[in-house]
């Protein structure tokens, strides 16, 4: 075969194993081997159990296709609910916890045919607090927060899918520095029950993978909508280009892959033009961060007040933070985030996606920390839809790409749009 199994797309993996030309013992084999030849590097793993999902495997190739995630390996970002496997949370109070049940995202792939690999590292409480994982571009950099080990164990082969979650940046982000496709769909399209909560108002279940049709091949079960799955798009999108007021934080090699982007994408004839900067939106960065904090400080408020000593340092601090913030203060920042939600909705009569940067550039060093999610923190508090598309590279070789900002609720025209950019993009990228 051209294509070692394990480096198959999650779309052209689950056709073979529907069509039976290929076993899902095979593919969780092939999984299993580049985890083992490579983990001890990059770290992506939490939990593993190798005979527990090739037993599962073995029990999908003797069973009918029951659905269209037959047979895919997955991972699962350690912020979720296992039935089988531990969930720490990133965190060494939950050091021995086993739930006995999976989280909802977790269920819904595994009754679609899934098969779950391993727990993939988080960040402490999908925070900031970094774990083990290296960007395996190259070690020397992070592969980002807080779905680290995520992003980490899609874009190094080990798994073709990997659930994530986003409450600032956190799945746009890594797959930006780990150059692989990153969704994080509009708010609530993906259940959180079983999730461990950071925000409420923020937290949004999504994944990793590395093309838009994988992406959406498990958005349209985790969803219940199918017609994910069909992304053909023969328009020309308007496709607003925006800086965003924090342009003066990008590195050079954002700033080129914005310019490179455009001049393809008028080339390839979209409507391309460059969206004016309201400066009374770059406020709602710091609303988002006070939203962020005054609700994980009610989420982690157990933790707090019995395991202070075993937080980090910055998670106390953005839990102090949180508890400062009276609830009038929080009313007004949920009030101001909903007037500016309507206020970007009306940019989306004139376009039908935004460009915009996902990070300011190329991942920082390791011991930097998992970088800022500064780019990612206003989409996330409208609720938007996101698709970051990796296609250029930079000065240090790591990847650069932008992030595919759609309307709220239309997830399928965004990815079909993402899918189109990307293509125009990287037309030689993985199918």
């Amino acid at each position: 075969m051209a294509v070692e199994l394990n480096r198959l797309s999650a779309t052209r993996a689950a056709q073979m194993l529907a069509r039976r030309e290929l076993s899902a013992e095979q593919l969780m084999r092939a999984c299993f081997a580049r985890i083992e030849q490579r983990d001890d590097a990059v770290r992506a793993w939490v939990a593993l159990d190798k005979a527990q999902a090739l037993a599962q495997a073995r029990e999908q190739d003797r069973a009918a296709v029951r659905g269209v995630l037959h047979g895919l390996p997955f991972g699962v970002k350690d912020i979720f609910a296992t039935c089988d496997l531990p969930t720490r949370y990133g965190s060494a109070i939950y050091e021995h916890h086993r739930p006995p049940l999976d989280a909802a995202a977790v269920a819904v792939c595994r009754a679609a045919g899934a098969i779950v690999a391993g727990k993939t590292v988080t960040t402490e409480f999908a925070s900031y607090q970094p774990g083990p994982t290296r960007n395996p571009r190259n070690p020397a950099y992070t592969p980002g927060g807080s779905s680290s080990g995520s992003a980490a164990a899609v874009a190094d082969d080990m798994v073709p899918f990997a659930l994530g979650t986003q409450t600032a940046g956190s799945i746009i982000r890594p797959a930006a520095y780990c150059g692989v496709v990153g969704y994080k769909p509009s708010f609530g399209r993906i259940a959180r029950a079983g999730m461990k909560s950071l925000a409420d108002s923020l937290d949004t279940v999504g994944g990793l993978a590395r093309t838009v049709d994988d992406v959406a091949l498990f958005a349209s079960v985790l969803m219940r909508e199918p017609r994910l799955r069909e992304l053909d798009y023969d328009h020309k999108p308007r496709i607003g280009m925006y800086r965003t007021l924090q342009w003066r934080h990008t590195e050079a090699e954002t700033r080129a892959a914005f310019s490179e982007a455009a001049s393809a994408l008028s080339r390839a004839g979209a409507q391309v033009r460059e969206l004016e900067l309201p400066a009374d939106l770059c406020a709602l960065v710091q609303v988002h961060a006070d939203i962020m904090s005054f609700e994980a400080a009610q989420a982690l408020v157990f933790e707090h007040s019995r395991h202070a000593a075993q937080l980090s340092g910055s998670l106390r601090a953005l839990l102090e933070a949180g508890a400062s913030i009276g609830a009038e203060q929080h009313a007004a920042n949920l009030e101001r985030a909903a007037q500016g939600r309507a206020r970007v909705a009306q940019w989306f009569e004139q376009y039908d996606i935004l460009l915009a940067p996902s990070a300011s550039g190329e991942a920082p060093f390791f011991d930097q920390g998992t970088g800022d999610p500064l780019f990612c923190r206003v989409w996330t508090l409208f609720g938007l839809p996101c698709v970051h598309l990796p296609f250029h590279t930079g000065p240090q070789g790591l990847p650069v790409g932008l992030q595919a900002v759609g309307r709220a609720g239309d997830d399928h025209r965004t990815l079909a749009i993402a899918r189109w950019v990307l293509n125009v993009l990287r037309p030689d990228g993985p199918g």
